[in-house]
């Protein structure tokens, strides 16, 4: 027997199959992903080119499989982000760009180009937080009655977006398979709901992007203080409450209150720091983002020269080669 909850997923899901979908490409995640991904490859220039084998071999595998009606790009831009304007150490522990990687950028947004598909970039700003407006953009508008949103990424701090709305794609690995997360599944990968996300990372940290979070605060205690108290700000109410009062908490005491205490100011900088902006000033229309034709034989070209042959099969069809199958068929 099909429980509530499943059977809840299972009308979410059938109701998703209804509406149109917005394909947004997460481009330097990806990027990255396929670069680490997949084994070294040059073109017969001797330029490595296992990057943009990668990335433009899921960006048309997700074309082919969920036929969007609408689909864009969004990379970072190379200035300082906004970020680490206010805050000198985010990121700051990341190696610099792999020097294999560095010329493979601007081959992969010629790819991207000859497909014809638009792209945002925008000094200042990280491509999470030009997903992020756009995905609220489309439930501020309505749009998103008729059509989800689906983020292609392999960047975990996007399921913050996550609602009846937003979904994110997650492509494999050699070790894992292609993961949509609806809020269930962010639920059950991360331990809270999609809105605890950001506190999540802000109590605990994140390693990766260089967040404290509150020292000595792990995974499994961060997630008990927001199963009980909903947010930072209400875990930081009872803290200070507790702190000052002296009352008695089975999770808030001892050197977990006091760590606690003498990390609030960590906390509220991490959630500054893990939020996505989602109010970022773009110029968005999603008319702008409608599949469009594209010069396939330009394309073709491309892939001649980078000898991406095993990729041309998976290119879509242009508008004149469906009308002209429809004729004929």
């Amino acid at each position: 027997m099909i429980n509530t909850a499943e059977f809840k997923k299972l009308a979410l899901e059938e109701e998703y199959e209804e509406r149109d979908r917005f394909i947004i490409f997460d481009g330097h995640a990806l990027m990255y992903r396929a670069f680490h991904a997949f084994p070294e490859l040059t073109s017969p220039q001797g330029i490595p080119v296992n990057a943009v084998y990668g990335f433009t071999r899921i960006l048309l595998t997700v074309i082919r499989d969920f036929e969007p009606e609408y689909i864009a790009v969004a990379f970072d831009h190379k200035s300082k982000t906004k970020r680490a304007e206010k805050h000198e150490s985010y990121k700051a522990n990341r190696p610099p760009m792999p020097e294999e990687l560095r010329p493979q950028v601007d081959i992969i947004k010629s790819v991207v180009k000859a497909l014809n598909i638009p792209t945002f970039i925008q000094e200042g700003e990280e491509a999470d937080d030009l997903i992020g407006t756009i995905a609220t953009e489309m439930r501020a508008s309505g749009k998103s009655d008729k059509t989800l949103t689906t983020v292609v990424s392999g960047d975990k701090d996007l399921l913050q977006l996550v609602n009846e709305d937003v979904s994110i794609w997650i492509p494999g690995s050699k070790w894992t398979k292609d993961t949509e997360y609806f809020e269930t599944e962010v639920i059950k990968k991360m331990g809270v709901r999609p809105n605890q996300v950001v506190d999540l990372k802000a109590l605990m940290g994140d390693a990766s992007d260089n967040i404290p979070g509150v020292p000595g605060i792990g995974k499994v205690t961060a997630r008990k203080l927001l199963s009980e108290f909903g947010s930072l700000d209400k875990v930081y109410q009872a803290v200070d409450r507790i702190a000052e009062s002296g009352e008695k908490h089975a999770l808030l005491k001892g050197a977990t209150l006091k760590k606690m205490v003498e990390g609030k100011e960590s906390a509220f900088m991490s959630q500054e720091l893990a939020r996505i902006d989602v109010h970022v000033p773009i110029d968005f229309d999603l008319t702008k983002c409608t599949v469009r034709d594209y010069d396939k034989q330009e394309v073709i070209d491309v892939f001649d020269s980078l000898e991406f042959s095993s990729l041309v099969r998976l290119l879509p069809s242009d508008r004149f080669e469906e009308s002209l199958q429809e004729a004929l068929f």
